[in-house]
């Protein structure tokens, strides 16, 4: 297929035409597009990169001074560091005339590892909790939350290779599906999987343990042992149907094997993480209240939601708002094959306009409530200032090149994706009511940013958020309308929107 060589573009030729064919317009309309072309013929006619081709570009760059100065100082220097906007650095100022009331700490870190969807989460709703009890510090469970999920992946990723054994090996869900099988990652509806199932508990009942902060060596076994068990799994189904046994009893027997197998990841879970609480047993929680007095509460994990985070808006009443330009908007997606809980709560994103998902935060920050989002945090971002600017690095004017990608084309083509989950505590409003830049609580550690926090521009916020997260009671009553209809559009399991958070 590759070594075919390529033949000659045909100058485009003149043709004569009825005045009365129907297909008239349509003729002049490529015609046109044809003559706009600049077509021209390859200096290598089979698409191999030539000698000559190189040493003319050298001629042409080193003939340039703006080329020959690059060369000197980028070779360098990172370009990041030497291209930051000196403008954008002075305009992204840590000053918001609108944020929460009431502020929370410490400030997370989620250290080596990729949960940030659950630092998000349970930043989110510790804001209530504090408020509620009068804390000064206080932190969720992350890794109580961690040790479900990863448990409950394992056996979801088992669950597909049952059912999906009579695929070929190699056939493109089974490969997709067996590539991060257990990722950190995740998006809101799994974690309010989670919550519902497993409730919730302070950090100090089940503390981090050296795994939930360095989770690659764990996912590594795990990740070895679970394709070996879907291995094992297949190769039973296609005993067991060989044998012309019922489908009901191959569906039994590949289950019963499936829970044989799954108790290896449990023993290691617990061994690298912890035996955690179970979901409805009592525990007793002792805290000291920000007037250094000490409280005390008492009751299981599922209580702890059910009493302290279940007002005013209940995670299990907060749905996705996403901005994806590719589909249309106010529709309702899902993406096949995702989830943590085997027959949970589905992943489901209303898709609105940028600017519908910003006034959504703006009036979430009003009604005093932090906002989860999901982005790509990597683009155009300064870790050590906390800056995400679209503005922030000239790469553009340094190279001579434009960056001509749009939204939709960067999903289209792998370029960009929902990598990062934070929360906005905080938005910079003009004289008109419309927002300037944001205020961003991330999860890395008081050493990132500005304390722990980044200012999030406008413009970012267009090409670079594709989530927030909203209680049904304060969204638009259109949208909730299409989310609570459940007509959803199914995307396929390799659908940028599928990626975990």
């Amino acid at each position: 297929m590759g070594n075919t060589p390529s033949s000659a573009i045909p100058s485009p030729t003149r043709t004569s035409f009825d005045e009365k064919d129907p297909n008239r317009d349509s003729f002049v309309e490529v015609s046109d597009s044809l003559s706009a072309l600049h077509i021209t013929t390859p200096l290598s006619s089979d698409g191999s990169l030539t000698l000559s081709q190189v040493a003319s570009w050298e001629a042409s760059a080193s003939n340039n001074s703006k080329v020959r100065l690059a060369r000197t100082v980028f070779s360098q220097t990172d370009i990041r560091s030497v291209l930051t906007s000196r403008a954008a650095r002075i305009a992204d100022q840590h000053v918001f005339n609108l944020a929460l009331d009431f502020k929370t700490g410490p400030v997370t870190n989620q250290k080596s590892s990729g949960r940030c969807w659950l630092f998000a989460t349970t930043n989110v709703i510790r804001f209530g909790v504090m408020k509620r009890l009068k804390l000064k510090e206080f932190q969720l469970s992350q890794s109580y939350l961690f040790f479900w999920d990863k448990l409950n992946k394992a056996n979801y990723y088992l669950e597909l290779m049952i059912e999906h054994a009579d695929l070929p090996i190699d056939d493109r869900l089974i490969t997709h599906l067996s590539g991060d099988l257990i990722s950190d990652g995740g998006q809101w509806d799994m974690v309010v999987n989670l919550i519902e199932t497993y409730g919730l508990v302070p950090q100090s009942i089940y503390p981090e343990s050296t795994h939930s902060s360095l989770s690659a060596p764990l996912n590594a076994l795990l990740k070895t042992k679970l394709r070996e068990h879907a291995l094992i799994l297949r190769t039973l189904a296609d005993t067991l149907r060989s044998a012309h046994v019922r489908e009901e009893t191959v569906i039994a027997t590949l289950r019963a094997k499936k829970e044989e197998l799954i108790r290896e990841v449990y023993n290691i879970m617990t061994a690298t993480l912890g035996v955690p609480p179970p979901p409805n047993k009592r525990f007793v929680w002792d805290y000291i209240d920000a007037d250094d007095k000490v409280g005390r509460w008492e009751g299981s994990p599922k209580d702890f939601v059910e009493q302290l985070v279940n007002k005013p808006y209940a995670p299990s009443d907060c749905f996705s708002l996403i901005n994806d330009p590719r589909n249309e908007y106010s529709k309702l997606y899902t993406v096949d094959k995702l989830g943590n809980i085997w027959g949970g709560r589905p992943i489901l994103y209303v898709n609105t306009e940028i600017d519908v998902m910003k006034a959504m935060v703006v009036k979430m920050i009003k009604a005093g409530q932090p906002v989860f989002f999901g982005c790509d945090v990597g683009k155009f971002s300064d870790r050590d200032a906390g800056i995400m600017d679209t503005a922030l690095f000239e790469y553009e004017n340094a190279f001579d090149i434009r960056l001509g990608l749009s939204k939709a084309d960067r999903l289209q083509i792998c370029e960009s994706a929902m990598t990062h989950a934070m929360v906005i505590t905080g938005v910079h409003l003009d004289n008109t009511g419309k927002p300037v830049r944001y205020r961003v609580e991330n999860s890395w550690g008081e050493t990132a940013g500005k304390e722990g926090f980044f200012v999030m521009t406008d413009a970012w916020f267009d090409e670079f958020v594709y989530q927030v997260v909203v209680p049904k009671a304060l969204a638009p009553r259109d949208l909730v309308a299409v989310y609570e209809a459940g007509d959803k559009i199914v995307l396929p399991a390799w659908d940028p929107m599928g990626a975990l958070a």
